[in-house]
């Protein structure tokens, strides 16, 4: 255990100081791994839902992680406090030069403390709606509606208008907006829409389908469908499949979706004595 490994001048590295680093490793990760399966063991009993419980082993996963790294430099021999007082300009450089990494890792730790977002969060972040699949220290991910994972930075979830849709109640309203031709039944067209989206299975309470007549519009009657569901993720799924059932009772009940359309009206004024040019001949 006293075998020298690695001879620095006057520093050395001994197989025992390996051992203990490789321990501290070890035992890290067993304490990790027993809080973990204790947090979500315990999370139906202490009222947490999977969100808040990931939030929360974040949290303590770094902070032992930060403690166990300040033994691993204590175990080598390099003292925390000496390193942190000796490399204070450093790390103002450092600060300064890694200003916006500095500022997700902030924005992460606000995110995971705050835990006003979580995973399996729907959110709608610069007109592109994600599901939070993990929220890390710097960035967090998640999967748009195309099946495409990206990788945000937490500043720009905390700076920036961020719509939290499951923040609503399990019911959110959605609209669809449809026009159709001047002369058409406006009675006959609101009970086809309605029925339309009743139709659908992913549609939540039934009576709460509501329509709509918006406008006189250039080309057509302006209508608006507006349903509620809890499938905020694939919510364009459900509106593609209610236009298609739109469609289908449309021709079935001859009702017309207009193409846009203008009237041009050409004004002649040519007067019958207009005069012929003379002849010089």
């Amino acid at each position: 255990m006293e075998l020298e490994l690695i001879s620095i001048g006057n520093y050395k590295i001994m197989v025992h100081t390996i051992v203990f680093i490789v321990g501290i490793f070890v035992v890290t990760k067993i304490l990790l791994w027993l809080i973990k399966q204790a947090l979500y063991r315990q999370k139906t009993t202490i009222n947490l839902d999977s969100g808040n419980t990931y939030a929360i082993f974040q949290i303590i996963k770094y902070i032992i992680w930060v403690i166990a790294f300040g033994f691993i430099l204590e175990t080598i021999g390099i003292k925390v406090t000496v390193l942190i007082a000796g490399s204070a300009a450093l790390l103002v450089g450092i600060g300064l030069g890694l200003q916006q990494t500095f500022n997700d890792i902030i924005s992460g730790i606000i995110l995971l403390s705050e835990r006003s977002i979580k995973i399996d969060d729907i959110l709608e972040i610069d007109g592109d709606i994600l599901k939070i699949q993990e929220i890390g220290l710097r960035t967090s991910k998640g999967l748009n509606r195309d099946e495409i994972s990206i990788i945000i930075p937490n500043s720009l979830i905390t700076t920036n208008k961020v719509i939290n849709w499951s923040h609503q109640s399990k019911q959110t309203r959605f609209k669809i907006n449809i026009g159709v031709a001047y002369g058409s039944d406006v009675d006959l067209v609101e009970k086809v829409l309605k029925e339309s989206a009743w139709e659908h299975p992913e549609v939540s309470d039934k009576n709460l389908i509501n329509i709509r007549f918006l406008d006189f519009g250039d080309s057509s009657l302006q209508f608006q469908v507006i349903f509620f569901s809890e499938n905020i993720f694939r919510i364009e799924r459900v509106k593609s499949d209610i236009r298609k059932v739109i469609n289908r009772k449309f021709k079935e009940h001859n009702i017309t979706i207009p193409f846009p359309q203008m009237d041009l009206h050409f004004k002649t004024n040519f007067s019958e004595n207009t005069q012929q040019p003379k002849n010089n001949s």
